[in-house]
């Protein structure tokens, strides 16, 4: 479906999004995750999981994704340096790594992931979307406002997206803001930009969101956010998005055609009776 190619005056539901309403997460069902951050999820639609990752784990993570997004930037550079949403020597979005990685196939069903799913989605859950997320310093550039569902209308709304900073993240070098509380509208209405989709303008209250190498950002796929430029010369901020959609999830391409988000090799299910 068309989007809007101009700013609306105010925060717009996207023309697909009728009669939508939030999912608490179930009193008593966490066992990864504890109460606060079970309110601040339902409330603000983030919060940060502290140490899930040990230092090898992040390190063999990023020696699966360096090569993979180095291939990336030189296609992007031979497309005149725009390929799609990336943008040689500014950012660069490498997306479907569990297909071209074992170890971050692997990776991609941890036991702390796992757990979240669980907590947060429920017990049958699949891959829907896995991308690096690297940061530099070739031009100043945010990435602007914007939901993951915003990208492509998948049903259930209600996602999660877990970034994963490979490096410790702040608003220095690129960290990520997030709207709190919009979350609750469901999907808003995008409008595309010359850096990708975006939905809103300016956010009064927007939260920044640091954190360290290790640690994960959990976030409603309905909670707007952007991240600013890199502004550590000379570094990369790089992350690992990783996003998980109840089993059956469909999303719907442009031409209205609904399609399945179980692709074999790179929607395989992380969980199936909360196993």
């Amino acid at each position: 479906m068309a989007r809007s190619a101009t700013p609306p005056s105010a925060p717009a539901l996207h023309p697909l999004n009728r009669g939508f309403a939030w999912r608490d997460i179930p009193p008593g069902r966490p066992a990864r995750i504890d109460a606060e951050q079970a309110r601040r999820f339902d409330e603000l639609g983030f919060f940060v999981y502290e140490k899930a990752f040990g230092a090898d784990e992040i390190a063999a993570v990023i020696a699966a994704i360096d090569p993979l997004e180095e291939e990336h930037e030189r296609r992007t550079r031979e497309q005149g340096g725009s390929l799609r949403i990336s943008h040689a020597g500014a950012i660069t979005f490498t997306t479907h790594l569990v297909t071209k990685s074992p170890v971050l196939r692997d990776f991609a069903a941890h036991p702390v992931l796992k757990d979240l799913c669980r907590d947060l989605i429920g017990d049958d859950v699949r891959l829907y979307w896995d991308q690096s997320v690297y940061k530099k310093t070739g031009k100043v550039q945010e990435f602007p406002w914007h939901q993951d569902n915003g990208y492509t209308f998948t049903e259930p709304q209600q996602y999660v997206t877990f970034w994963i900073p490979l490096v410790d993240v702040d608003d220095r070098n690129g960290c990520p803001w997030i709207a709190p509380g919009l979350h609750k509208l469901g999907t808003l209405e995008h409008w595309m930009t010359d850096v990708g989709q975006r939905c809103l303008e300016d956010v009064p209250d927007a939260v920044c969101v640091p954190a360290r190498a290790g640690d994960i950002i959990v976030f409603s796929s309905l909670a707007p956010h952007r991240t600013g430029p890199n502004l550590a010369t000379g570094s990369v901020r790089k992350a690992y998005v990783l996003q998980y959609a109840p089993d059956g999830a469909t999303a719907r391409l442009p031409n209205g055609e609904l399609v399945p988000q179980n692709d074999p090799a790179r929607q395989f299910k992380i969980l199936e009776g909360g196993r």
